[in-house]
């Protein structure tokens, strides 16, 4: 079989079962365990859209998992019959005048949950496949994909590439923070304290800066030296940013607050956030400094004058359970995803007429969790669940 994730499953080779409730007894039951829960646990099928035919459950499958005919058949009849399409998870769109195009491409292994795509110097786009410990290097002009094994336990969370076009990952499973050379493929790796390494963002000063969700802590490599430096912070440091005032700032997923940390001393200065019940996942910057963040669990756009403290919100069109997640400021207009609807929705902000509009994701039965900006002011997103990235051309 070509894709040795999809054979794993086949063979039964899976991770233990995570249901809440029990499954309908029916014909396709046992092979949907077998085959489903080697990449995530069933619960996901409560918790998603669901599809009606059986023909909408094979297109979501057949990105995920490459079957036999008559597995995806047994397999999409029960799907279609037990969990249908729930209309309550649909995202509110708003309408409007402003006209882009979203383009996406499978990426060639199944089950890697394909994510955080970037932006490489010579305009090559990069993912991280996760669950695979790859990343891939696709060329957007012919679509053609290549990809680089990765330590087995590394499990990388994110990348981010060099002014030189080296491809940096963070070891989320293996501490470790790593170099690939696209040329050789040869890797370095550096030794972390910190034992899940989550997202980094290089600094004008040559510096590598990074969190590290669950071990509640931030990092900064030199790569020039290989002297890494870490420190404890609040619960969960999550998205990392470089401002024009070369400070980096840091969105916190455990506590109600964003973070300014000296790149020099690593010190940090916090800035609460309305609502302890406020979570933010990531950030970005406007180009005079202030920063625009998703409230995650209040499902809200914020933004934050560092100079004054002041904080402002908006309810996203999708509601308080929209989760938004990914964000970026491109040309001092927002965009941003509504997480917890499906199809996955990309929302645009503008803060001049303070006025939304969003669009469904073509493939949308993922999760956009990281976007980045092109050198031609376009945005790289990702379905992490059905393993396709994505450009969205935005009109100048």
């Amino acid at each position: 079989m070509k894709h040795n994730l999809g054979l794993a499953l086949l063979l039964g080779i899976v991770l233990p079962l995570s249901v809440q409730g029990e499954l309908p007894e029916d014909s396709g039951k046992r092979l949907l365990e077998s085959v489903c829960t080697g990449c995530h646990g069933l619960n996901y099928l409560e918790r998603g859209q669901g599809y009606d035919t059986p023909e909408e459950w094979q297109h979501v499958m057949a990105s995920m998992v490459a079957l036999p005919s008559a597995q995806s058949t047994t397999l999409s009849h029960y799907l279609a019959k037990h969990y249908p399409s729930k209309p309550g998870r649909a995202p509110t769109l708003v309408e409007g005048t402003f006209e882009i195009d979203i383009q996406e491409w499978m990426v060639p292994t199944l089950g890697q949950r394909s994510r955080d795509p970037v932006e490489a110097p010579d305009g090559s786009i990069w993912w991280t496949g996760m669950w695979a410990s790859l990343a891939g290097r696709l060329d957007p002009d012919t679509g053609r994909m290549e990809e680089f094994k990765l330590p087995a336990t590394a499990r990388p969370h994110s990348i981010v590439p060099d002014a030189e076009g080296f491809i940096w990952y963070l070891g989320n499973s293996n501490g470790t923070i790593g170099r690939l050379d696209p040329v050789s493929g040869l890797i370095d790796e550096y030794a972390t304290q910190s034992k899940d390494p989550h997202t980094g963002v290089f600094h004008p000063n040559g510096h590598f800066y990074f969190t590290a969700q669950h071990s509640g802590m931030l990092g900064r490599l030199d790569p020039a030296t290989g002297e890494l430096t870490e420190i404890e912070t609040r619960a969960r440091p999550y998205g990392i940013k470089v401002a024009p005032n070369k400070k980096v700032y840091v969105a916190y997923n455990g506590t109600n607050a964003i973070g300014e940390m000296d790149p020099d001393t690593l010190a940090v200065r916090y800035f609460e956030i309305p609502d302890e019940r406020t979570r933010i996942r990531r950030l970005d910057i406007a180009s005079d400094g202030s920063i625009w963040f998703v409230n995650s669990s209040l499902g809200k756009l914020g933004h934050l004058d560092p100079r004054t403290g002041t904080v402002r919100q908006w309810d996203s069109p999708s509601g308080p359970k929209s989760h938004p997640y990914a964000i970026a400021v491109i040309d001092d207009v927002v965009w941003y995803n509504e997480s917890g609807m499906r199809p996955d929705a990309l929302v645009r902000f503008d803060p001049n007429t303070e006025s939304f509009q969003s669009w469904a994701i073509p493939s949308g039965v993922g999760i956009v969790r990281h976007v980045w900006v092109t050198q031609d002011k376009n945005l790289l997103i990702h379905q992490s669940s059905s393993n396709r990235i994505g450009l969205v051309r935005i009109p100048r």
